[in-house]
C-alpha cells in the first residue's frame, strides 16, 4: 500500500466512524464527560421569574427619593403588590413584586428599619433580570452530539433535568505486542523495557470516558497475535493494537489483521507515526498504533481520538489550533511534522529532541506544533498550536 496524507487518512477513518446506535439514561450528576444523545428542550423560564439581581431595594423609579420601606423579600419569598409611595428591601434572587419597575442597589442608598433615601436614582428596569432571559420554555438549549461539561450539567440541572440520554461508552480492546515488554513492578531482564505504551493509551481512552478491555501483552507471534485480535473482537466496537505494525520480520499486525479482516492503510505521511493502521476486522474496525512512544501517542491523537468520538455521537471532533508566533527555526521535510512545545513568553518554543522514541518532551510540552510538509519554519512566523487540553477533551 502507498503512503497517504495525514488529511486523506483523516477522511478514510471519519468516513468509517458509524456513531453508536445505544444509548442510556443516567442521573445528571454522572453525565460529565458523556455525549448527550438527545437535544434538550427547556419546560420552564430561566429565570421564572423576574428577580433582583442585587440587593437593594425595589421601587417604582417615579416614586420619588425618600420612601417608606413596605416589605422586606429574601430570596424564596412571595412578595405582596408594591404600595405607592413606597419601597421594598429585596434580596439577590428575589422575586420583584408586582408594581415595582426597577432595583437600586443598596450602595446608592441611606435607610434605617423604615425610611430609604435614594441618592442615585436608577433607570427603569435596571437591576432586573427578566423572566425566560436567559432560557425560555420550549426552547432547545443544549443539541445533541456534544460532550457533556461541567457547565452543561449546571445548565441541565437549572430547568429540572435530573437525568440525561448520553450514547452509550464505546467498548475499546487494546494490546500491546513485543517481546521485550515488561510490565512496570516487575525486574528487567536484558533487552527488555517497560510497557509505558500501556499508561498512555489508557490514560488517553479513559480521558475519552471509553469502556476498555486490556488484553495485554502479545508476544512477537503471527499465531498469538490473530488469535489476540479474535478474542479482542469479540469485547469491542473497536480494537486497538501498540506495536507491530510496522515492516520487520517481527512485525506481525498487518498480516494478523488481513488474516482475519482488511486494511484500509498501514503507511502515512506524517513524522512522526507514519506506521499507522486502520482496517476491520470481520465488522469490528480496528486501529493500529505504531510502538514508538511519541508515534504512539501521537498517533492517537491526530486519528484514533476523531475516529473515536465521532464513534461515540461527538459533532465536532476538531482540535482546539490557534495560532502563534514561532520561538524556533525548522527547515520543513517531505512528511507533516509534530513537534512537542510549550508557551514560553509569548511565543512557541519546541523542546529540543524531537525523536519518536523519546517520551520525556511529551511530559515538558503543552501541546503539539504542526508543520506541514515542505514548510520551512523562520524565527517569528505564526504556526499552529495544538494545546493538550483541547486533544485529551
Amino acid at each position: 500500500m502507498n503512503v497517504i496524507s495525514q488529511q486523506e487518512a483523516l477522511d478514510l477513518l471519519l468516513a468509517e466512524a458509524d456513531c453508536l446506535a445505544e444509548t442510556e439514561t443516567i442521573a445528571t450528576e454522572h453525565a460529565l464527560g458523556r455525549v448527550l444523545a438527545k437535544e434538550l428542550v427547556s419546560p420552564i423560564d430561566v429565570p421564572q421569574f423576574d428577580n433582583s439581581a442585587m440587593d437593594g431595594f425595589a421601587i417604582f423609579a417615579q416614586a420619588g427619593s425618600s420612601l417608606r420601606i413596605a416589605q422586606r423579600i429574601p430570596a424564596g419569598a412571595v412578595p405582596a403588590p408594591l404600595e405607592t409611595g413606597t419601597a421594598a428591601r429585596i434580596f439577590t434572587g428575589a422575586q420583584i413584586p408586582q408594581g415595582a419597575d426597577s432595583v437600586v442597589m443598596q450602595e446608592n442608598c441611606t435607610f434605617d428599619d423604615s425610611i430609604v433615601t435614594i441618592e442615585k436614582m436608577p433607570k427603569p428596569g435596571a437591576n432586573i433580570r427578566r423572566r425566560g432571559e436567559d432560557i425560555s420554555a420550549g426552547s432547545a438549549f443544549l443539541e445533541a452530539g456534544i460532550k457533556l461539561r461541567p457547565q452543561e450539567l449546571g445548565i441541565a440541572a437549572s430547568v429540572g433535568f435530573a437525568s440525561l440520554e448520553v450514547y452509550r461508552k464505546l467498548k475499546v480492546a487494546v494490546f500491546f505486542t513485543g517481546d521485550e515488554l515488561v510490565m512496570p513492578g516487575n525486574p528487567l531482564g536484558r533487552g527488555q523495557i517497560y510497557n509505558s505504551n500501556r499508561y498512555s493509551l489508557i490514560g488517553l481512552l479513559n480521558a475519552l470516558n471509553c469502556e476498555i478491555h486490556d488484553l495485554g501483552i502479545v508476544r512477537d507471534d503471527l499465531d498469538a497475535t490473530v488469535a489476540a485480535l479474535e478474542e479482542a473482537r469479540k469485547h469491542a466496537d473497536l480494537v486497538m493494537t501498540c506495536g507491530g505494525v510496522s515492516v520487520g520480520e517481527e512485525d506481525h499486525v498487518k498480516n494478523a489483521v488481513e488474516t482475519i479482516g482488511k486494511l484500509s492503510f498501514w503507511k502515512v505521511a506524517v513524522k512522526p507515526g507514519k506506521p499507522f493502521a486502520f482496517g476491520d476486522l470481520s465488522g469490528i474496525p480496528f486501529i493500529g498504533l505504531p510502538g514508538n512512544p511519541v508515534s504512539a501517542f501521537l498517533s492517537f491523537c491526530l486519528f484514533a481520538r476523531p475516529f473515536i468520538m465521532k464513534k461515540q455521537g461527538m459533532k465536532d471532533v476538531n482540535p482546539l489550533a490557534l495560532q502563534a508566533a514561532a520561538d524556533f527555526e525548522w527547515t520543513g521535510g517531505k512528511r507533516a511534522e509534530w513537534l512537542r512545545s510549550r508557551f514560553a513568553n509569548g511565543m512557541v518554543k519546541i523542546h529540543p529532541d524531537q525523536g519518536s522514541a523519546s517520551i520525556s518532551p511529551l511530559s515538558w510540552a503543552e501541546g503539539l506544533v504542526e508543520i506541514p510538509a515542505g514548510m520551512n519554519v523562520s524565527r517569528g512566523d505564526r504556526v499552529d498550536f495544538f494545546p493538550f487540553s483541547g486533544l485529551f477533551a
